[in-house]
């Protein structure tokens, strides 16, 4: 058992998602950077997909009640175990009674805590996510939450490749489904000139400032569906890229999808950042 002293700024539990309800209205929702969770549990032979905690920008502090392993991957938040300085991207075994505080990142926006075994928490839908946009999984931590661990042990430790996350990363793109209906110019400008991180931003998308792209195509269109990584643009002509909570159907043009790696890059941008893309 885990006991949430402090929430940090946003904690949620996150595993890999629940796909194939978008015909319903539901997105896939889970980690915003899927790459990260993946390693956190590989680290510990947890299977790739079990539920660990999202933290974004401000980390916890936690009790754990009982001894357990973990490890903490993504973005670079320090690591206080009782007081005393612990690695991240490692594997930490804490004592029961022992107490981890997670800082504030110095890089990168969202990091994950995996616990061997993941954690135990109720389903919906088939997964234990929590999806900010339509409520569904576990509402996000508060002091006082306990938390259970699982029993999901016994695969290999077998880490996947770490994310490197920068100060100024370059996006890779494919042309989106809409991308004839703006500009000649609108990819280059995309492409060629950067972007800021708007403070706006959250895990629904990371809303973009800088050059607009300008749509030819002035008149209202039916709503159709919209995909993880996918980059909208609104009326004001300023991006706006997809996230893990991102809704299922959008009336604007999407001119660009990154590539999921990239994805997984722009989960850790923080506002103020800044930003480039390239064609794949």
């Amino acid at each position: 058992m885990i006991r949430v002293l402090e929430p940090g700024l946003l904690t949620t539990v996150q595993d890999l998602g629940r796909p194939g309800f978008a015909h319903l209205g539901v997105a896939r929702s889970g980690a915003a950077d899927r790459i990260s969770l993946r390693r956190a549990n590989r680290l510990l032979g947890n299977n790739s997909g079990a539920a660990a905690l999202e933290m974004t920008v401000q980390g916890p502090g936690l009790r754990f009640l009982a001894p357990a392993r973990i490890a903490v991957t993504g973005a670079a938040m320090p690591l206080q175990l009782d007081g005393q300085a612990a690695p991240s991207d490692a594997v930490l075994d804490v004592r029961a009674g022992q107490c981890l505080r997670v800082g504030r990142a110095t890089l990168g926006a969202r990091a994950y805590l995996a616990v061997a075994g993941g954690l135990d928490v109720p389903k919906t839908l088939g997964s234990c996510a929590s999806d900010l946009l339509s409520g569904l999984g576990p509402a996000p931590l508060r002091a006082g939450d306990e938390l259970r661990i699982g029993a999901d042990r016994g695969w290999p430790a077998s880490p996947d490749a770490a994310l490197e996350i920068v100060h100024e990363p370059v996006l890779r793109l494919d042309p989106g489904p809409r991308a004839d209906d703006f500009d000649g110019s609108a990819l280059e400008t995309l492409t060629q000139t950067g972007y800021e991180v708007s403070p706006d931003s959250n895990r629904i998308g990371v809303r973009l400032k800088g050059a607009p792209l300008v749509c030819l195509r002035e008149k209202e269109r039916a709503s159709e569906g919209v995909s993880h990584g996918a980059i909208q643009v609104p009326a004001s002509g300023q991006p706006l890229i997809f996230l893990a909570d991102h809704p299922t159907t959008g009336g604007y043009p999407v001119i660009a999808v990154l590539r999921p790696e990239s994805v997984a890059r722009a989960a850790q941008l923080v506002p103020g950042q800044q930003v480039r893309f390239c064609f794949a």
